[in-house]
């Protein structure tokens, strides 16, 4: 039995290292080979983050309102809980991780910015990602599906190239971000099925 615990445990060890090989591999030929002209557009792209994901559910919210469109509200705040729900998790898992920047354990990333938070999840990746799922549920057209998982990838892809996130913490970032979006969907339509039957539903 203690053998068999013994090459179990040598083999998780062994996957570990090769995942974080792989992981600082990739994230060296992204950022150490990148071209530095794009330097600009990629801060821009990651500093977009946040006025989109506050202002997208604040302006949907306020058509609704001006159009007295209830439905249009209530996606909005879909946006919104999914937002929330990704801050959550993305935060909680920061916390247990405690994951170093790229930039602060391999002295030959260049990072264009600096962070204060820990690496894992992207955040940035999170919201990105919980804003473009919950708007592409909310309104399933191509054109908005389209543009919004092309910004989320982009603002991905721009950590790694900035120098401030590994590979997986953009994985794990998109994943939690689009997780979120769909967990929140469900509770919608848990708790569309409780109301009555002549109220106005999100989720038909």
């Amino acid at each position: 039995m203690s053998k068999i615990l013994s090459l179990f445990v040598f083999f998780f060890w062994f996957s570990i290292s090769n995942a974080q090989n792989l992981d600082i591999d990739i994230l060296k030929d992204i950022n150490v080979n990148r071209n530095t002209n794009l330097d600009p557009f990629m801060k821009g792209v990651t500093n977009s983050v946040t006025p989109i994901v506050i202002g997208t559910p604040i302006v949907i919210y306020a058509v609704g309102l001006i159009e007295k469109d209830s439905i249009t509200k209530q996606k909005a705040i879909f946006i919104a809980e999914s937002l929330g729900a990704s801050a959550f998790i993305t935060l909680a898992v920061k916390s247990i991780a405690k994951r170093d920047r790229p930039y602060e354990t391999y002295p030959e990333i260049d990072n264009v910015t600096e962070e204060s938070s820990y690496s894992f999840p992207s955040a940035h990746t999170s919201f990105a990602f919980a804003t473009a799922t919950s708007l592409s549920m909310a309104y399933p057209k191509w054109y908005v599906i389209a543009p919004s998982f092309l910004w989320a990838g982009t603002v991905g892809y721009s950590r790694m190239h900035l120098g401030v996130h590994y590979p997986t913490d953009v994985l794990v970032g998109a994943i939690v971000g689009s997780g979120s979006a769909f967990l929140c969907h469900k509770l919608n339509k848990w708790i569309n099925k409780k109301r009555a039957p002549h109220q106005k539903k999100l989720w038909e």
